[in-house]
């Protein structure tokens, strides 16, 4: 019985991961309202990366499936905590729920842990993917940085440092996309 050629998940997953951060960061400096930011965060960075997770699953990917679950969760959890953690209708009612600098810091830094132990096996991979997962990590700590301190020169360092994540994350999105026309990227050797 002949196999059906499944599609490459990592496709969307880094697509979804990209774009979010990208506009995120746009927001973080700025340059736009958080609105594109929460969008994005429900659906494309957040429900089609979560999905995308799911077909990691599926080929066996476990790498895949933790990082595109995860962070497909974690940016439904963030749009989340930005909708109903700072609504002034929705504190008053839950306080329990207010959007505070160390209850962001907190959240950050757990996601700055996972990051970290997620930049130690994507060294395994690639050398494109390691460079996603170092400036993601670094992004992470900085944001935690600047969320701890107050000091807003973290979070400026940090959404320099995300967006050239983001241009890696849609370069090894291209380097999948591309594999099926003949068109192979390079993204380097394992770093370990």
């Amino acid at each position: 019985m002949e196999q059906t050629k499944l599609g490459n998940p990592a496709a969307v997953g880094l697509g979804g991961f990209a774009m979010t951060t990208f506009l995120l960061q746009c927001h973080n400096l700025g340059w736009i309202g958080v609105g594109p930011v929460l969008w994005l965060g429900f659906f494309y960075g957040g429900l089609a990366q979560l999905i995308a997770g799911f077909f990691e699953f599926r080929v066996g990917n476990n790498f895949g499936f933790s990082a595109f679950v995860s962070y497909g969760a974690f940016w439904i959890a963030l749009a989340f905590f930005i909708v109903f953690g700072t609504s002034p209708e929705i504190v008053k009612a839950y306080p329990a729920l207010k959007l505070t600098t160390p209850e962001v810091a907190y959240f950050l830094l757990a996601w700055t842990i996972y990051t970290g132990i997620m930049f130690i096996g994507s060294m395994k991979y690639n050398g494109t993917l390691a460079f996603v997962f170092l400036t993601l990590f670094l992004g992470f700590l900085g944001l935690t940085l600047k969320d701890f301190t107050g000091n807003a020169f973290f979070g400026t360092l940090a959404a320099w440092d995300l967006m050239i994540c983001a241009f890696s994350a849609w370069y090894l999105m291209a380097h999948v996309v591309f594999a099926d026309t003949g068109v192979n990227l390079p993204v380097g050797k394992a770093w370990r």
